[in-house]
């Protein structure tokens, strides 16, 4: 099979999505004039290491304009035991609902920027927006400079940061969703001499 986005499918269901998988999933904090906000984001990856850059993408409402108008905010990451607590958050609550307070997903104040954070997440990251691009549609990409690192202490094993220890959710296609339990090590070749 063969398609053009522009065409259309022809397929009960998208399958675009379930093609760019497993992706990880950012569940975003703000706070602006509007009140905290938090919602999760499967358009979300790193995209640099020094200094450490994350971005995040999707449409103009409550997180990407709170972003925008405070210039910070925090990547929560999303482990197996808070999968119903986070989609819980992607409903479309009007605009000013705490998300926190309307999940019961407990809060902690950042440290390096002025916005709360998931408490008890196994790791989050505290960004200063770099730059917000208008993508074509109704998409916006976010990205931040990672300016703080959070790291719950249980995923700290022999100095290095275990994801079986809180297996991170993924999203796949569709309504689907999966969990790293299991990490295989594959050094790179050395370079030929």
């Amino acid at each position: 099979m063969f398609y053009r986005p522009a065409d259309g499918h022809g397929l009960p269901h998208s399958p675009f999505s379930a093609i760019v998988s497993p992706r990880p999933i950012a569940w975003i904090s703000t706070r602006a004039s509007q009140g905290d906000n938090l919602a999760p984001y499967s358009f979300f990856n790193a995209v640099g290491y020094n200094p450490p850059k994350v971005m995040f993408s999707g449409d103009p409402r409550d997180t990407v304009a709170n972003a925008r108008e405070s210039g910070v905010f925090a990547v929560n990451i999303v482990e197996a035991a808070a999968l119903e607590a986070m989609n819980a958050t992607s409903a479309r609550f009007p605009r000013g609902t705490d998300e926190f307070a309307a999940v019961g997903v407990p809060r902690a104040e950042c440290l390096q920027i002025d916005c709360p954070r998931v408490d008890g997440a196994p790791a989050t990251l505290e960004c200063r927006v770099i730059r917000i691009l208008d993508l074509p549609g109704d998409d916006h990409m976010v990205i931040g400079e990672v300016v703080g690192i959070h790291l719950r202490d249980d995923c700290l094993v022999d100095g290095r940061f275990d994801v079986t220890r809180y297996q991170p959710a993924a999203r796949l296609g569709y309504h689907d969703y999966t969990f790293v339990r299991e990490v295989v090590e594959l050094r790179r070749p050395k370079e030929p001499r």
